[in-house]
């Protein structure tokens, strides 16, 4: 179902966020990788979750909002290739805004001016023993990109309104290395297979702005 954005786009996603606030990061309900095999693979203990954070960057397009995300470099231990939004770990006394914006400067150059933040989506805990908290923020025009090439092999946008029509995405599953087996969400777009916790994220943030509960 894709539902049409508000003209005031920013302040209208700001009222459906947390506020940049310590208690908002600790409290209320998560999304995780576990939550279409509840209980089925092994995680890590929730009290030892490494915190995180990613930046979904609206950014402002004449045809509508973009979403800015990455693929990561083929020569990462971890997650190579896969589609990601900017971020990583929070630092010891790091706030998790400012982690996203120091990640997203250390990825892809944006700089942290042409970043109007607007409040914390739901948190995601990810199989991999991390509690991610989303960032959302509108990207202001005139910025320039310029991957790290050590991180991240591309840089692209993805429609703000594809990402927020959930008849887009599927339901996948896939056979861990343990013989568990792990479903998750997934979508493509330009041939860009967008997954796992990227994906959840993301439809948590539809979750948040749109009151519909999911699966």
């Amino acid at each position: 179902m894709s539902l049409a954005l508000p003209q005031n786009l920013g302040d209208w996603i700001a009222e459906h966020l947390d506020p940049l606030a310590d208690d908002a990061v600790a409290g209320g309900p998560r999304r995780s990788d576990f939550d279409l095999t509840p209980g089925g693979w092994s995680g890590v203990e929730a009290d030892q979750l490494t915190p995180a954070a990613v930046l979904i960057g609206l950014v402002e397009r004449e045809p509508g909002p973009t979403v800015l995300l990455t693929r990561r470099s083929d020569t990462l231990r971890k997650h190579t290739g896969q589609v990601a939004l900017p971020g990583g770990r929070v630092d010891p006394g790091e706030k998790p805004w400012q982690a996203a914006l120091r990640e997203a400067h250390e990825e892809v150059g944006l700089e942290p001016q042409f970043v109007n933040l607007l409040g914390l989506s739901t948190p995601y805990q990810t199989g991999t023993g991390y509690l991610i908290t989303p960032v959302v923020g509108v990207v202001r025009a005139g910025f320039e990109l310029r991957p790290n090439p050590h991180e991240v092999a591309d840089i692209f946008e993805t429609p703000f309104s594809f990402l927020m029509d959930l008849a887009n995405y599927q339901e996948h599953e896939r056979e861990l290395p343990t013989g568990e087996k792990r479903r998750f969400y997934a979508t493509t777009h330009d041939e860009r297979y967008i997954w796992g916790a990227t994906a959840g994220i993301l439809r948590a943030l539809y979750e948040r702005l749109y009151g519909a509960a999911l699966a």
